[in-house]
């Protein structure tokens, strides 16, 4: 059964007068309740400290952690203004993603976390919504926790370059990071990548299926014990911040080839949900719905 880390605060978290659509958590977790479908939700745990410093610079994690961050530092980041909530949100979404992680692999099947892929985190601070780097973590502790898991391979579809994943990770020969964004959008300066495929805007359904299939091809040639997905549906035609044409079928067809490789390979899999920022939101919602359902649906073909 599919495995879902889910928390109210993911939703609540977010202050009700940020700009951020906050309600995209709480309306999925809703529709997915409505759906015959087997999921088993999860309540993720808070975070340890010690694993956010896997990925992080101990100055930046207990500024975060006691409000001491500068006005600066919390614009980088976005999501404001910040309520009473924040870091405990913050700690319970990297909590769902190593809690995905510690089910995918010990199932070996997928799990998923309804937030995270925080993809914009740095080393040594945050940016573009994002605080922690779940993804950065997810892998580093996975071969750090797992004696059998040697290689993972992550792969980024969010719309926007996975800058601080590739950053943070720059360093680690056994992590291997794939990011597939649009080339003129967030963030302005690119970090490197080991495969970066920069996409023009406006690109639309076929073209973008077609190079995503030829990546993925190549990465059946070699031996990863883990993959890890960032889904972001912020690739959709509706969204506002992502520049790409891709239809909400697209999107299924998308997901398809990543979970038929990690289906082909025998792979277990961790999900994030990425972003998602369409108006109305609904249709962001609706491509979200459509990934925890495919997932629910091939967790079962992966054993």
């Amino acid at each position: 059964m599919f495995e879902l880390f889910y928390h109210p605060i993911y939703t609540y978290g977010i202050d009700k007068n940020s700009t951020f659509p906050r309600d995209r958590y709480e309306m999925t977790k809703n529709y997915l309740d409505e759906q015959e479908i087997m999921i088993n939700f999860q309540k993720p745990k808070l975070a340890r400290f010690e694993d956010i410093l896997l990925g992080h610079q101990e100055k930046f994690v207990t500024s975060f952690m006691h409000g001491l961050l500068t006005a600066k530092e919390k614009r980088r980041i976005g999501l404001q203004p910040w309520n009473e909530h924040i870091v405990n949100r913050t700690r319970y979404i990297l909590g769902g993603s190593i809690g995905a992680m510690q089910s995918a692999i010990k199932r070996k099947s997928i799990a998923g976390n309804m937030a995270g892929g925080t993809h914009h985190a740095h080393f040594s601070y945050g940016s573009g919504y994002c605080i922690f780097n779940d993804l950065a973590i997810c892998a580093i502790k996975s071969i750090k926790d797992y004696k059998y898991i040697n290689n993972v391979l992550i792969i980024d579809l969010d719309v926007h370059q996975g800058d601080g994943t590739a950053s943070i990770l720059k360093n680690y020969k056994n992590i291997f990071t794939f990011s597939m964004h649009c080339e003129n959008n967030f963030p302005l300066k690119k970090m490197k990548s080991d495969l970066d495929i920069p996409l023009a805007k406006g690109m639309k359904d076929n073209q973008y299926l077609d190079i995503l299939q030829k990546n993925i091809e190549t990465f059946k040639k070699t031996k990863f014990d883990l993959i890890l997905f960032q889904a972001g549906v912020d690739i959709l035609n509706q969204d506002s911040l992502g520049y790409l044409k891709i239809s909400r079928e697209g999107i299924k067809n998308r997901n398809k080839i990543v979970l038929e490789f990690a289906r082909e390979k025998n792979l277990p899999l961790i999900v994030f949900m990425g972003g998602g920022y369409s108006k109305p939101i609904q249709h962001s919602v609706d491509s979200f719905v459509d990934l925890f359902i495919q997932c629910s649906k091939y967790a079962n073909l992966i054993n």
